[in-house]
């Protein structure tokens, strides 16, 4: 006999620990599949139909993805009752478009490259997803298009750090992204709501640094590895902020717009990460 079989109960044991986890894995891929496969259709008759329901259905199937994923959502704050908006929030993981989806009907900014991601891509362009060149030379066109999406009523959400991270931080917010912010939707300047979201719990303990990663997709890390680990996992809380709406005229520029985003968005995470009252809302 092993001596760590004398000090372990058969749940605390790695070999077992790790057969649950792959159990669990397999569990929540199917569940995942038929919930997809079950949405798919509806979704695409109704956007080519372009009836009122391709708007709730993205909503329905990414709450149903956070009871199958494990994700436990907490919520501080509320979205802005401005319609449209453009929501601007951090970036961990991919996780962070099912949580956001869930809590807001609105369609994401995301680079073009998405587009054709097996699987991914598909979801993305059934939630209208507005696929952009991220470049300097590109910068009109995206802009030109989020404007037109805004003006026809649509809120957008963006990640104005341009890529994910390691869930410790908040890296600054480009002003590029802003630059939709200045023009107005008929008469009215575009309202811009930063928004905060952090993976603070795991099974209800801390997550600390070093367990982010669990979480955090980013760097050079293999998406579907990541994916089945992000499976196996038990219950995540996921702390999200809805922080105070912002102008152009309020903030004056759209450099000071995204620096004044980024630190509402960065002193929020900090909050939730530490378990301190958040002090942004």
């Amino acid at each position: 006999m092993k001596a760590t079989d004398v000090r372990l109960t058969p749940l605390e044991r790695p070999d077992i620990m790790s057969g649950l986890a792959h159990a669990v894995a397999s569990v929540r891929a199917v569940a995942f599949l038929v919930w997809t496969l079950f949405w798919l259709p509806i979704q695409a008759i109704s956007l080519k139909f372009d009836t009122q329901l391709s708007w709730f259905v993205p909503q329905i199937y990414h709450r149903g993805n956070c009871l199958i994923l494990g994700l436990r959502v907490l919520c501080h704050g509320c979205p802005s009752s401005d319609r449209p908006v453009l929501f601007v929030s951090n970036h961990t993981s991919y996780l962070d478009i099912v949580v956001l989806a869930a809590q807001v009907k609105a369609t994401f900014v995301a680079k073009q490259e998405v587009a054709g991601w097996p699987g991914f891509g598909l979801l993305a362009r059934l939630n209208r997803t507005v696929f952009v060149q991220r470049n300097a030379r590109r910068s009109r066109e995206y802009r030109d298009e989020m404007h037109r999406r805004l003006a026809a009523g649509h809120s957008l959400i963006l990640f104005p750090e341009g890529t994910s991270n390691d869930g410790n931080r908040v890296l600054d917010f480009s002003s590029t992204f802003f630059s939709v912010a200045e023009n107005r939707i008929l008469t009215d300047p575009t309202t811009v709501q930063p928004v905060a979201i952090a993976y603070t719990r795991l099974n209800g303990l801390p997550v600390g640094r070093s367990r982010r990663p669990l979480f955090a997709w980013y760097g050079d890390m293999h998406l579907v590895g990541h994916l089945w680990s992000v499976l196996g996992q038990s219950t995540v809380t996921v702390e999200i902020a809805f922080l105070p709406p912002v102008t152009i005229e309020t903030c004056g520029s759209r450099k000071e717009m995204a620096r004044h985003c980024q630190l509402l968005v960065a002193t929020c995470v900090s909050d939730m990460l530490s378990g301190r009252p958040i002090r942004s809302i």
